[in-house]
């Protein structure tokens, strides 16, 4: 099994969104509030050879700077191998503010070198979900796949805990609404209840991209793919099942020392032969 890997560059600092989105929706991004260079330098010299950036953390480079990104990259080596964002997607007034954020995410993860563009989200009513909300996330995930088509990207849903689609059942539900990729987040599935191999190998037609990371249930911690609850060596066994030959990128929201969690996850991943 020969796969190449990634590690997200979100554990370089805490995780947030640009506050301006509170007032104007197509401001609104994920963030790490950290250093970009030294995690993709720090990235490199784990012994990766890709990234994943959030979309504000890309955005940050679209004034003029580009360059600058791809110099960062080039000098350590390292490939931009996503862009990340997300959305409400099931509100009619804004899905359009919304659209056009996604829009600048994906051409600039195009222009970076991107393969793929990955979205969460499918908002959660205050007053519970309505029976038409899956049918709108459904419609709202067809439009990312021509957004990310215009820019030659490959468009893929990433379930999320904090969304109407958590676990298996609403994974089902979402495939039936939209011709999107899967990208599986494996601690989120599981946290959600999802046998996490099974839902591999069951949704295997739509997996092109895959987010690896460790879980602990008690007390609940995202951890390295060397520790926690979760059966990461089942998952890849999954994956090897399905002849899974793509980037996988191992991913961490925080950690004392991002670099040090990396390394682990890193020599995890060779132990098990990917």
């Amino acid at each position: 099994m020969t796969n190449k890997l990634a590690y997200h560059a979100n554990c370089w600092g805490p995780l947030g969104g640009d506050a301006v989105g509170v007032t104007s929706i197509t401001q609104l991004a994920y963030r790490t509030y950290g250093d970009m260079e030294k995690a993709i330098n720090d990235i490199a010299s784990a012994g990766y050879e890709g990234t994943e950036l959030f979309d504000a953390n890309l955005l940050d480079y679209a004034t003029g700077n580009f360059k600058g990104l791809k110099s960062i990259l080039k000098n350590a080596g390292i490939k931009l191998v996503a862009a990340y964002s997300g959305a409400n997607f099931i509100f009619d007034d804004i899905l359009p503010e919304e659209l056009a954020k996604l829009e600048r995410a994906a051409a600039a993860g195009a222009e970076c070198g991107a393969e793929h563009f990955v979205v969460g989200g499918g908002a959660k009513r205050a007053k519970g979900t309505k029976r038409d909300d899956i049918k709108k996330l459904g419609a709202a995930l067809e439009r990312v796949v021509r957004i990310a088509k215009k820019n030659g990207l490959k468009a893929h849903y990433h379930p999320h805990l904090s969304t109407i689609v958590e676990g298996p059942n609403e994974v089902r539900k979402i495939f039936k609404e939209t011709s999107i990729n899967f990208c599986p987040d494996t601690a989120h599935l599981a946290a959600a209840g999802g046998d996490v191999p099974a839902m591999i190998r069951e949704h295997a037609k739509r997996i092109s991209y895959v987010h690896l990371k460790g879980w602990q249930k008690k007390p609940f911690a995202f951890t390295p793919l060397d520790q926690g609850s979760l059966d990461i060596g089942a998952i890849i066994a999954a994956l090897k099942d399905i002849s899974f030959k793509g980037w996988i990128t191992a991913e961490l929201d925080s950690w004392p020392d991002p670099k040090d969690g990396a390394i682990h996850s890193l020599k995890f991943m060779r132990n098990a032969g990917l």
